[in-house]
């Protein structure tokens, strides 16, 4: 024994016709004495109805999901949060929080973007489907044009996603000093497909997202500023190491009183390779993001002068070179080192 479900269809159902039976339709009926005028009425009151329902259900449901999204994004942006507070030094200053913000509210808003579009398409579909439109011919159509349309933008689709992991995981971000392989620069514009970099000679560089392997960010939570400064090998390097120290700490006590661009204190490795020409003393310095650079510079320029003044030499390349004649024993061509 199997059951059927068994819906009449205009013909079937006799004088009824397709309408339900209801007492608007009966009272149609009555005042137009015509069946195809009952169902028509049964349709406009029916359909409009289950129409408001499927939007109704479909904006609640992206509301929903939408507020799901933005609890997600700010979890991450609480946990990288925790994360920046126990990063040494005055990590997680102002700047950084503004940065935060703006990542969370941007994967916020392109997820939630994306999740309207399907649930859109979603419902614009079953809205089609309840109005009478056939949607078999419509899905075979959009089935083949979304195969080719597929083929023929895998990169795209790469790119998209690739972006939207960057963003998410904050591998980098406008404003930020990064190294792609292909160039290194400043960074300009995160897309979603492409992100943009200018290099130190102003060229600006173009690189799709899906294209990049690997980064190399110099402004990620705090930098180091790494100078290797050499001396010579007669040189009496606990004073030179001493010398290095007071210059580098006086930096980091200017600093503290105006800019604030030194997190830490700065620290004297000591010796750090025996080279051909002089020997290696390395200083190491924390600073903000992107500031190692020009704390570099103005580091050289201060133990340069340090150096200089307390007459410690700075070493350059010396090479001993012996002239010989392969004339005569009696050429008198003497022997002698230049440098």
């Amino acid at each position: 024994m199997s059951l059927h479900i068994f819906r009449p269809s205009l013909a079937q159902s006799g004088d009824a016709g397709g309408c339900s039976d209801g007492a608007f339709c009966d009272w149609v009926r009555g005042l137009t004495g015509s069946d195809g005028a009952a169902d028509v009425a049964d349709w406009l009151v029916n359909a409009p109805l289950r129409v408001a329902i499927l939007l109704f259900g479909g904006w609640l449901l992206n509301r929903l999901v939408r507020r799901s999204i933005s609890r997600f994004a700010f979890s991450l942006q609480r946990t990288a949060r925790e994360v920046g507070e126990r990063a040494p030094g005055t990590l997680f200053v102002g700047e950084r929080d503004v940065r935060l913000d703006a990542r969370t509210e941007t994967v916020s808003s392109v997820l939630g973007s994306i999740t309207t579009v399907v649930l859109g398409s979603v419902v614009a579909m079953l809205v089609l489907g309840e109005i009478g439109v056939a949607l078999g011919p419509l899905l075979a159509s959009a089935g083949v044009a979304g195969v080719a349309i597929g083929f023929g933008a895998q990169s795209i689709v790469k790119d998209f996603l690739s972006g939207l992991f960057m963003i998410i995981e904050d591998q980098y971000g406008v404003g930020d000093i990064i190294d792609v392989g292909d160039a290194a620069g400043t960074v300009e514009q995160v897309g979603l497909r492409t992100t943009r970099v200018r290099d130190i000679n102003g060229t600006v560089w173009f690189f799709p997202n899906g294209e990049i392997r690997r980064v190399a960010n110099y402004s990620q939570y705090y930098a180091k500023a790494l100078i290797d400064v050499d001396v010579a090998y007669d040189a009496d390097l606990r004073r030179a190491i001493a010398i290095i120290e007071q210059t580098a700490v006086a930096l980091y006590e200017e600093d503290q009183e105006g800019e604030h661009r030194l997190l830490e204190g700065p620290e004297v490795l000591g010796v750090q390779t025996l080279g051909s020409d002089g020997v290696s003393i390395r200083v190491v310095v924390t600073t903000k993001p992107s500031e190692q650079f020009p704390v570099e510079r103005e580091l050289r320029l201060r133990l340069k002068e340090a150096l200089d003044e307390a007459g410690i030499e700075i070493p350059f390349p010396q090479r001993v070179v012996w002239l010989r004649s392969d004339g005569s024993a009696g050429d008198d061509a003497p022997e002698h080192q230049a440098p």
